[in-house]
């Protein structure tokens, strides 16, 4: 955890002023006491009122410095605190932001979410008490063993032997605690993971009837979650107990054998008031350091797993950007690409090489899990090659900054994402300072106008979180739209059409080839029609290049092509 506080820095200045305020009133706590034994043995057994007046409107005064400290203490602590847990999320944020799909798939995208919220609570909510009791609790533990000997050597005595009982007590249950802690905040990635899939797929759920079981599986990851808090909590509650016995053993003893001492003249009754004060002070102090130990054990549990996120190195690290050749732009080239996923036994796609040319449509085909989308996500860099080269523009890809890679491509996703907002804000996604007449137009290309003009409020009609409010074929059509406004060098169309009916896919595409006559074309897609069109279409076999050439070639030669289309086309429409 102390990794994490060097994102401090900012904070100095506050940071010092609670400390400061913390210590003054500490300083007037551990006063009062000696100001109310003086009020008993001088103003009340000598029935000196002025004195009582005096001494007590003094420790009105102590009282009243020591409140003022507090409220300070602890509006600056709360400002720090909450500060401190903005820029750390906002640094996860901007990291995450860093990481290739390889880190999402390592980490989790519930654990990511848990880390970035719950975890930096639980750091937050500690530090606050760190900013409260780590000045309080030793100036009050210290100065009040400093003023009880000042009142009494032999009862302090008293002290001598509770104290290092209690010390081991808070050991003992914080030895118990932390390994819980740590695995309660991974029972509790696994209920977010568990809820997250429930509310993502409740459709899935819902159609297939499967609502009892969602929920027993729900109830499952709840009820370990719980049973592991119950247990960590028992442990933790244990301390509070043992330090109200401590507590009240300790007043038993100083007030026994106090009482001998009045009775043998060698000490006061106030001086004696003073030291169960004092001693309550320094218990006090004690249970402060107690409820660190119970909170820390969680927030250090916390950090590491936050920590864990910040060490995270992206593998996809961008060199210096260069500068694009002069020729074709737009220009993909894959050579001798072999690709694996982290872990895997096989490669997902191997020895594969073609050339995707401007002003020409590149399909792929082939059948499921053949690794048609993987070999699109690599052109972006999701990915990286494991073997082999992508050059884009003359230039290979790990030679380029992301951004600069980025810029060139225009991607519509296997599964279309939109974001909450309006429709107007979802085609400008892909350019942010594009004009009324290109949102239009893209969306017109994309042949969305029918739906967007029909509802309500047109382009400002709002889009639902995760796009619930539009069906499948509008949400492509918006990916589409949004991917057209960004006029890039390269298209990308991951399946994009398996939504749209036949007449709407057929216009679609008509209006596509004159839109993007400069620009390359690289489509993916299930359905023969969509790809019989293209220029070149590339056959994927398990992983590898089956067959390339135009519809006719591989009707001839390829064995592979020719199932996709016998299983799709009848022979008519195959001849």
């Amino acid at each position: 955890m102390l990794k994490l506080f060097r994102y401090l820095k900012p904070f100095r200045m506050p940071i010092v002023f609670v400390l400061l305020l913390v210590f003054f009133q500490s300083l007037s706590d551990l006063y009062l006491p000696n100001l109310m034994s003086k009020i008993v043995d001088t103003g009340i057994v000598q029935g000196d009122v002025p004195y009582i007046w005096r001494v007590g409107l003094i420790m009105l005064g102590v009282a009243l410095i020591g409140t003022v400290c507090m409220i300070g203490a602890s509006y600056l602590s709360a400002k720090v605190a909450t500060g401190y847990g903005k820029q750390l999320r906002s640094r996860v944020f901007n990291h995450v932001q860093h990481f290739s799909l390889q880190e999402f798939d390592e980490v989790g995208t519930a654990s990511l979410i848990t880390r970035t919220t719950n975890d930096i609570t639980q750091v937050q909510q500690v530090l606050v008490m760190i900013l409260r009791m780590m000045v309080m609790a030793p100036i009050m533990c210290i100065g009040g063993i400093i003023m009880a000997l000042q009142k009494d050597a032999k009862l302090t005595l008293i002290l001598l032997v509770i104290i290092p009982l209690l010390a081991l007590a808070v050991f003992l249950v914080a030895r118990k605690g932390i390994p819980l802690f740590k695995a309660m905040q991974k029972k509790l990635d696994k209920l977010n993971l568990v809820l997250r899939e429930n509310l993502i797929g409740i459709r899935v759920i819902r159609s297939f009837n499967r609502v009892e079981d969602e929920k027993e599986r729900f109830q499952a990851a709840n009820k370990d979650l719980t049973d592991t808090a119950v247990r960590v909590n028992r442990i933790m509650a244990s301390l509070m107990p043992i330090m109200m016995f401590a507590m009240n053993f300790a007043t038993i003893s100083i007030v026994f054998f106090g009482a001998k001492q009045i009775n043998a003249g060698e000490l006061q009754v106030g001086d004696m008031m003073a030291f169960i004060q004092y001693a309550m002070q320094i218990m006090f102090s004690l249970i402060m350091v107690s409820m660190m130990f119970v909170m820390i054990p969680r927030a250090s549990a916390s950090a590491a797993r936050i920590n864990e996120v910040l060490d995270m190195s992206p593998v996809i690290v961008d060199k210096a950007e260069v500068k694009a050749t002069k020729g074709l732009r737009g220009l993909v080239e894959f050579d001798r690409v072999t690709f694996s996923y982290p872990g895997a036994e096989e490669p997902a796609l191997s020895d594969i090489t073609f050339t995707a040319r401007p002003g020409e449509t590149t399909a792929i085909i082939g059948g499921t899990g053949a690794g048609k989308s993987t070999l699109l996500n690599l052109i972006p860099r999701f990915y990286d090659i494991s073997k082999g080269s992508i050059k884009v523009d003359g230039i290979d890809i790990r030679d380029m900054g992301q951004d600069q890679l980025r810029e060139r491509i225009g991607l519509v996703p296997q599964k279309a994402v939109l974001f909450t907002g309006t429709i107007r804000d979802n085609i400008r996604y892909g350019k942010e300072d594009a004009t009324e007449e290109e949102i239009v137009h893209a969306a017109s290309i994309a042949q969305a106008t029918d739906f967007i003009t029909s509802m309500k409020d047109g382009f400002d009609s709002p889009i639902a979180q995760g796009g619930t409010n539009v069906s499948g074929g509008q949400k492509q059509r918006l990916s589409i739209a949004r991917a057209l406004i960004r006029r890039p060098e390269i298209y990308i169309f991951d399946d994009s059409f398996s939504a749209l009916d036949f007449k709407t896919d057929a216009n679609l595409r008509k209006a596509l080839k004159s839109e993007t006559t400069e620009a390359t074309v690289i489509i993916v897609a299930q359905r023969v029609s969509t790809v019989m069109d293209a220029d070149q279409i590339i056959v994927m076999d398990e992983g590898r290049i089956a067959a390339v050439g135009t519809h006719q070639q591989l009707l001839e030669s390829s064995e592979v092509y020719r199932e996709i289309v016998s299983s799709q086309l009848s022979e008519e429409e195959i001849a």
